[in-house]
């Protein structure tokens, strides 16, 4: 069994396994997980954001950020949630199992936040405890997987934030080649939104200019406190 699944207090380690459909089905289960989710959220953040400081000390606040979303993305939290053992131990009401619980990647990573959360709770609130176990998992991660979904995730945050906040129809851009030689050349592009530009950035290629461009609206966006 993994470390992350060995407790001491093994009530703590079934509440973090919880799901909010399993209390609906056994009212007199007790409590569901989503507070334990909640403590784990922020743990690894902060693990997370710490491992990247050292690991990357050329890399700046916006890379980082990136790196950060990257290692803790859904997507990723649900594989630990895989490697670990945690998978089937979920335990989830009888429609979330039939709707494929135990692969839905949404379930996989909350559970995995609140198993996180629970066994910082378990070993007396050490951060060190949870970080030797963690610490690991973010090393298994390919560097070049971090680095395509950080990539990526700048167009995707802020379509997120456009659609959360303003319209339901996702960012224009508009992408020129401005210069540079044919075999290297340089590309413009803006952002825009309902007609009103948000950001702009350069790139080699267009996809590099249209991050560039995203990366300019979130940091303009975060500067204005909108984000």
């Amino acid at each position: 069994m993994h470390k992350l699944l060995t407790f001491r207090n093994e009530k703590l380690l079934r509440h973090a396994l919880t799901h909010r459909s399993y209390v609906h089905e056994n009212p007199g289960e007790g409590e569901h997980n989503e507070r334990l989710e909640f403590l784990g959220d922020a743990i690894l953040n902060f693990l997370s954001g710490e491992y990247l400081y050292r690991h990357h000390p050329e890399k700046g606040e916006d890379e980082l950020t990136r790196r950060r979303s990257a290692l803790v993305d859904e997507k990723q939290l649900a594989k630990f949630a895989e490697e670990v053992g945690i998978d089937f131990r979920m335990r989830l009401g009888r429609g979330a199992i039939l709707d494929g619980g135990f692969q839905n990647p949404n379930l996989l990573s909350s559970t995995f936040e609140a198993v996180v959360g629970a066994y910082y709770l378990d070993s007396n609130s050490d951060i060190e405890a949870v970080r030797a176990i963690v610490e690991p998992l973010f090393d298994s991660v390919p560097e070049q997987i971090v680095v395509v979904r950080s990539n990526v995730d700048s167009k995707n945050r802020f379509q997120e934030w456009v659609q959360r906040n303003i319209t339901i129809n996702p960012p224009e851009y508009v992408t020129k080649q401005v210069g540079g030689l044919s075999h290297a050349p340089i590309f413009t592009a803006k952002v825009f939104v309902d007609g009103k530009e948000y950001g702009e950035g350069k790139g080699r290629n267009k996809k590099d200019a249209e991050k560039a461009a995203a990366e300019n609206a979130l940091a303009k966006l975060k500067q204005e406190g909108m984000l």
